[in-house]
């Protein structure tokens, strides 16, 4: 079996603890490998490395042009890699490989475009109020970045995180999820044999007890970006407050996909159907409530149960396969625990609800494409995240109601609005309170647009020029070019 040792320093090594954990395949429903698991001393190294390598060393001389040029180059390689890269997240997580496979020959972008952006970062002359005085102001990067990933997409969504801090000029530690670590790692490995300096970017894997409370707490530690529950996300920023830590928050959501009767309904249903059930459910921006205007509500759940019920389950390294397993079984049990509750509130099983079986599903974690209707939105199965391949139908009468049980929930991540009416493709964005609306589409991502939640789905925005500033902050420089009179605090 495979093992996979920490990553500190520009070197691997085993955990201090001298334990190791086993990663499981979630299609094979047994362990393919053995990561490091990683304790709070492995934290402290990881954490120094990566402040020695930002105050001083290679990295803290190199010019942003310089910095651009190695990112540019890690997208290079990341592009050679990428098929590589894809298998192992597969059999680390589950998801399926041309699901997988497309995000890593995606990624190198990010990579491209934090790396052309590094020498744009400038700062500004400010036109005094003051006679005598010259103030500038400088962008500067924030020191050592926390990040925590999640298992549900490792790499891509360690990119949206990775390329902008690097770009800005900070360093990492990395804390992978301790069910998918293995691609963090290899991709570790990649960026040290590219030619980054040792300490720049760090990987310690392991437990969040053991591991990511300890890497939140460092005192050397400037800022956490974090992916992953709002649960978590919550103790997080509450540790990362009490020492006046930065942080960002990517955090969950229950974003409704809003379907009218104007719309082109074989696109919204085939935009339901594979913004649910496409990634098994197990995306933050799931479309998991799915809010059908009552003239069209009955057709719509009639196309999609039909579209839905065809889902080929089974092996996700199969081409064909479009339903692929639950990552990890915790989540396995978790929905099918929801999939009770919601039939226990009264909501109506209209299309599977149970763990799905036979050959083609291994000896894997899956469960069955799953869709209630007879929702109401003060229902858990409307109200929490699942995440998982379940859907919610809840009927509304016009746009004003459409809008009322769109935002009537705490999360506000992600929404879907389909209609032609291109007046309310307009209201709707501007009345819908999440981070992205897609209008006539679902789960469209980019390097180059800003991605976040509002509410509970957290804080700060990935992707596109705003990114890289969640890694600068300001410095105003005073200068007294000798010829200021009198004291410059008086108004004059």
């Amino acid at each position: 079996m495979q093992r996979y040792p920490l990553h500190i320093d520009g070197r691997t090594q085993p955990s201090s603890s001298g334990q190791w954990f086993p990663t499981d395949n979630p299609y094979e429903g047994k362990p393919w490998a053995e990561i490091a698991r990683g304790t709070e001393a492995d934290v402290d190294e990881a954490v120094t490395a990566a402040h020695r390598a930002f105050t001083k060393g290679p990295w803290a001389e190199l010019t942003a042009s310089e910095r651009g040029a190695l990112l540019r180059k890690l997208g290079d390689r990341l592009g050679q890699e990428a098929h590589r890269l894809a298998e192992t997240e597969v059999r680390d997580n589950g998801k399926l490989f041309t699901e997988m496979h497309g995000q890593m020959t995606y990624l190198p972008q990010w990579f491209y475009y934090y790396g052309g952006l590094a020498d744009k970062v400038e700062g500004t002359v400010i036109p005094l109020d003051k006679k005598g005085y010259f103030n500038y102001t400088r962008k500067e990067p924030l020191g050592v970045v926390a990040i925590v990933t999640p298992w549900n997409s490792p790499l891509m969504l360690l990119a949206w995180k990775l390329a902008p801090a690097l770009a800005a000029g900070c360093t990492v530690v990395i804390k992978p999820s301790e069910f998918t670590s293995a691609s963090t790692l290899e991709l570790a490995a990649i960026i040290d044999d590219v030619g980054f300096p040792p300490g720049v970017v760090n990987v310690v894997t392991g437990f969040g007890n053991e591991v990511g409370s300890a890497l939140v707490g460092h005192r050397l530690v400037s800022k956490i970006s974090f992916t992953g529950s709002d649960t978590t996300g919550r103790r997080i920023n509450e540790q990362a407050a009490r020492d006046l830590k930065h942080v960002s928050l990517e955090l969950g959501g229950k974003s409704p996909n809003i379907v009218f009767a104007d719309a082109d309904l074989d696109a919204a249903v085939n935009g339901v159907v594979s913004g649910i059930f496409a990634a098994t459910g197990q995306t933050c921006i799931a479309g998991s409530r799915l809010l059908v205007q009552q003239n069209v509500h009955d057709e719509v759940v009639r196309r999609v149960v039909e579209l839905a019920g065809t889902a080929a389950i089974g092996d996700p390294m199969d081409p064909g396969t479009q339903v692929g397993p639950i990552t990890t079984p915790p989540q396995y049990a978790k929905v099918l625990d929801y999939i009770d509750i919601a039939q226990q509130e009264g909501a109506q099983l209209v299309l599977g609800g149970a763990p799905a079986t036979g050959p083609a599903c291994g000896n894997g974690w899956f469960v069955q494409p799953t869709i209630f209707t007879g929702v109401r939105n003060d229902m858990r199965i409307a109200q929490e995240e699942v995440f998982g391949p379940v859907l919610a139908v809840i009927p509304f009468k016009d746009e004003e109601e459409a809008v009322a049980i769109a935002n009537d929930v705490r999360f506000g991540l992600g929404a879907g609005v389909w209609t032609s009416d291109i007046g309310r493709a307009f209201r709707l964005a501007d009345q819908i309170q999440s981070g992205t609306v897609w209008v006539n589409t679902y789960r469209a991502v980019s390097y180059l647009s800003p991605f976040g939640g509002v509410k509970d789905s957290g804080i700060g925005r990935e992707n596109g020029i705003g990114a890289i500033d969640e890694y600068l902050q300001d410095k105003s420089v005073w200068i007294n070019t000798g010829a200021g009179v009198g004291n410059p605090f008086v108004i004059r």
